[in-house]
């Protein structure tokens, strides 16, 4: 094989991005062969691809060797289980699941390791995270003491809800910013500092929009060795910010905006400096420096293209499906601890989150009001932060 055939499902904003850089060639190696969607806007978007409105009849129809799966998020599990039981590749959005028990089910189904499956975590491509995990890993900045995580740059207005029948809804969702915008930094999350034993969520639901899931979270992690870490997210804070503190050892790492970091570093190691120095109100010395980096990160084409080149050559992959069930963990302890109000150690029960979340689903008498969506390609490039 020389060539890969994708068939995309689900031809919303993601999808349709994708579809976009497929077909121009910035992925070698990678042809779109097969689309398909269930609603009337299909017969626009076909260019010599085979139409298809029934996801199994595209897995079976023998034009694909792999599937990338951009729907909304309860139905990646499905597809995901039929379409590796189906012997195709797999390349999902993120979230992979929902909740920790489809997770479990989805990463179940992956038997047959011949077949690549991956996650779209693509801001494991960004450069600047890449080299604060080299930092970390490396011991460059020594023990990691203190976290502290603000993505408050997620806006969106309730114009953006409105226009999503599915968004905004425990039915349709399965959550808000922890499960439709914050699936990549609670990735980088564990990405960088590991798993926490212990979890304490706040979360407000619809504080900021008429929806009934989360648009304004504050969560407390705590790790084994004493580390803690804090997260907080809105969809509702304008102007936002994306800053990142990491307090270690060494000193203090600061990344802004996933595009610069700078850190203070310390001449001794913080800890070394409070036995040993004979003053009160010492300072260890330490020095400002800012560290470059090539802003350069091929984002979704470098998933695109990893996954094409682990099919293909047997590359390693960036963003193994596996490895998402973390972030959907953090998520669902973060809304359980909020919802039973107490701490929730790791790794939580899963059968626990998935009846309560079933439960508010099907207990929901929420309704949203519809609009008919103007929202243009332009607004849709303005939501990558």
């Amino acid at each position: 094989m020389d060539t890969v055939r994708l068939g995309i499902v689900g031809l919303g904003n993601m999808g349709k991005a994708h579809l976009a850089n497929i077909r121009a060639g910035k992925i070698p190696g990678l042809r779109v062969t097969s689309l398909c969607e269930s609603v009337g806007t299909l017969p626009n978007l076909i260019e010599g691809e085979k139409a298809f409105t029934d996801v199994n009849l595209m897995m079976r129809s023998g034009h694909i060797d792999a599937i990338l799966i951009c729907t909304p998020h309860f139905s990646h599990t499905t597809i995901g289980i039929a379409a590796l039981q189906a012997g195709l590749h797999v390349l999902v959005e993120k979230p992979i699941s929902v909740h920790k028990a489809d997770c479990e089910r989805l990463i179940a189904a992956h038997t047959d390791k011949n077949k690549i499956f991956a996650a779209m975590f693509n801001m494991r491509t960004n450069a600047c995270f890449k080299k604060v995990k080299d930092l970390i890993d490396s011991g460059e900045i020594g023990a990691v003491r203190r976290v502290h995580w603000e993505v408050t740059n997620w806006f969106r207005t309730n114009y953006y809800y409105a226009t999503g029948g599915w968004r905004g809804t425990w039915k349709g969702e399965g959550g808000g910013v922890l499960m439709n915008q914050c699936p990549h930094n609670l990735d980088l999350f564990q990405w960088l500092f590991g798993m926490p034993q212990k979890v304490r969520g706040f979360c407000q639901f619809g504080r900021f929009h008429e929806i009934e899931v989360e648009d304004d979270v504050t969560a407390v992690m705590q790790y084994d060795n004493g580390t803690t870490a804090t997260f907080v997210t809105s969809t509702g804070e304008a102007p936002g910010i994306n800053k990142l503190e990491i307090s270690a050892e060494q000193g203090r790492l600061t990344v802004t905006d996933g595009t610069r970091i700078h850190f203070q570093r310390n001449r001794q190691p913080m800890s070394k400096f409070c036995m040993e120095a004979e003053a009160a109100f010492a300072m260890p010395e330490s020095w400002h420096m800012d560290i470059h980096v090539d802003q350069t990160g091929g984002q979704h084409i470098e998933i695109l293209q990893n996954f094409t080149n682990a099919i293909l050559k047997g590359e390693k992959l960036l963003s193994p499906a596996a490895e998402g069930i973390r972030s959907v963990e953090l998520a669902n302890a973060i809304l359980l601890s909020t919802w039973q109000d107490k701490t929730i150690e790791l790794p939580m029960s899963s059968a626990d989150y998935e009846s309560i979340l079933k439960e508010k689903g099907e207990q929901s008498t929420f309704q949203k009001t519809k609009v008919v969506a103007k929202a243009t390609s332009d607004d849709f490039a303005k939501s990558f932060r």
